[in-house]
């Protein structure tokens, strides 16, 4: 992750872990799984506050968080001290068992990732999943040149043919641009299936 985006993540953890906490539930995510994945072991990286894991968990989708902010996994023991959660950090996900899930669920982290990283970092997402397996992927579209929030967090501006070039191997179930009902901002969404 972008060095600034992780600092400002692991300095104000407790904040970000209440406002995301405190948002209304997003039904538009809970729809796209409940359509699109299928029961079993499911990871959500970029976990946050665990606040989506947990839902996964309570719902039929046993699920491990791991994230890059240790300020945030912190924040997402003491909110749901039921889930498996540890540190890794795209795109490596060093400690991450290949081939292992049924499920990924990555929602709004690969922008604070530098653009060089996105494509590898879908890539090793793809790769977590056994054959058939279902990957959801979500960004904040940031349009025409890179932008840092009031606080620092980078959200890069990058060609989505980037994102397309590392599902190589899958085939897309859902492509499209909402605004977000917990952020309002719009986001781009893609359900692809693993091969």
């Amino acid at each position: 992750m972008d060095s600034r985006t992780l600092a400002t993540y692991d300095q104000q953890a407790a904040d970000y872990a209440e406002e995301w906490e405190s948002q209304p539930i997003g039904n538009d995510l809970h729809e796209t799984i409940k359509t699109f994945f299928t029961q079993g072991p499911t990871i959500d990286v970029g976990c946050g506050s665990g606040r989506d894991a947990a839902w996964l968990n309570a719902n039929g989708y046993p699920t491990v968080g791991v994230d890059a902010s240790t300020g945030l996994l912190l924040e997402a023991h003491r909110h749901h001290p039921e889930l498996t959660l540890f540190y890794s950090a795209l795109p490596e996900l060093t400690g991450v068992v290949e081939e292992s899930f049924e499920n990924v669920l990555c929602e709004t982290v690969i922008m604070h990732l530098p653009i060089d990283l996105i494509e590898p970092s879908v890539h090793k997402l793809l790769n977590l999943l056994k054959s058939q397996g279902i990957l959801y992927l979500s960004w904040r579209v940031t349009e025409e040149e890179d932008r840092r929030d009031e606080q620092g967090r980078l959200y890069a501006a990058f060609d989505e043919r980037i994102v397309i070039n590392g599902l190589v191997g899958a085939q897309l179930l859902m492509d499209e641009k909402v605004v977000s009902q917990s952020s309002g901002k719009i986001i781009r969404r893609i359900v692809a299936r693993k091969n």
